[in-house]
């Protein structure tokens, strides 16, 4: 599990935790071409070449179109803001000239190098793995650069690699509990149904009511033929799982109206994990809530208890 004491200054975005070691730009800084706006102070300029991206970056797509535009602004402004590095790890290839790899600006030495620009300012800092993911995360989903399948496969690596809770996560990027639950369920549907959301093809609010979808693929062409809107999709959600379902005299137990089915998934995507709802003709029922881990469990509790 990550330190406790680390994870008390995270969650305030990247530019507080850079900021807790720099000062405001000085005049040097504006005269070199710098906006006096910025809170970073660039601690170099250093040629291109010597920097490397990361391989462990959760920002996996750059559109071509604007990395274009970024380019041609480059090329006429230059590289206004300092790409965040860390230095690179010792290689045992004697021609190699690498010395840093990226923590946070791949885009924009993508776009400078197309710019045909030789020199960039850097801000170098010292940073474990963990913290590397943590300041590359919280960038991208400040500026919203990733795509919700990228943002899922970033918190799944934290959580995987270094032990973190789903509330830990929440923590660190500033959402809440549910955000964090509801963007890594999104790992389990199809992976061409991810291909779509990553697209742009489908939003996140159709992926989320594809999840208990026994197909979701096929309703997901569906979605993008007929152009149906989220409540569209829960309502075929709803009727897909009651035709599912066993019939009265099969079961004893009468089949879900449209109108709870929603419910029910409106319910699940609150909380993050699959949600039942019984309604008896009486008014009674039960809501019975399904989780796979002890580490959903514990999320859903103080999800409960802070509400």
């Amino acid at each position: 599990m990550a330190d406790e004491p680390s994870k008390a200054r995270l969650g305030r975005g990247l530019a507080a935790l850079i900021g807790e070691m720099d000062k405001p730009v000085a005049a040097g800084a504006a005269e070199a071409g710098e906006s006096t706006e910025t809170k970073i102070v660039t601690d170099r300029v250093v040629p291109i070449e010597t920097i490397r991206a990361n391989p462990n970056n959760p920002r996996r797509h750059f559109s071509e179109e604007d990395l274009e535009d970024l380019s041609r602004s480059i090329a006429e402004h230059g590289v206004i803001q300092p790409i965040l590095v860390r230095s690179a790890r010792p290689s045992q290839d004697p021609d190699n000239i690498v010395d840093y790899e990226i923590i946070a600006g791949e885009r924009r030495w993508r776009a400078a190098q197309r710019a045909g620009i030789h020199s960039v300012p850097i801000l170098l800092r010292e940073v474990d793995d963990r913290q590397a993911l943590e300041l590359a995360i919280i960038e991208n989903v400040q500026r919203a650069d990733l795509d919700p399948v990228e943002e899922a496969l970033g918190y799944r690596q934290l959580m995987d690699d270094h032990d973190y809770r789903q509330a830990d996560l929440g923590k660190v990027i500033g959402k809440s509990r549910s955000h964090v639950a509801n963007t890594l369920r999104l790992l389990n549907l199809p992976a061409s149904v991810q291909a779509m959301l990553s697209s742009g093809t489908l939003s996140s609010g159709h992926a989320r009511a594809l999840i208990p979808m026994e197909s979701p693929e096929a309703l997901a062409k569906r979605i993008v033929a007929e152009g149906l809107s989220v409540r569209q999709v829960e309502q075929l959600a709803a009727q897909n799982t009651r035709s599912s379902k066993s019939t009265e005299g099969e079961s004893g137990k009468s089949a879900k109206d449209a109108d709870t089915m929603a419910l029910e998934n409106r319910l699940t995507d609150a909380l993050g994990l699959k949600v039942s709802i019984n309604h008896k003709s009486s008014g009674k029922g039960r809501v019975t809530i399904d989780y796979k881990s002890l580490d959903q469990l514990d999320a859903l509790t103080g999800k409960l208890a802070s509400d």
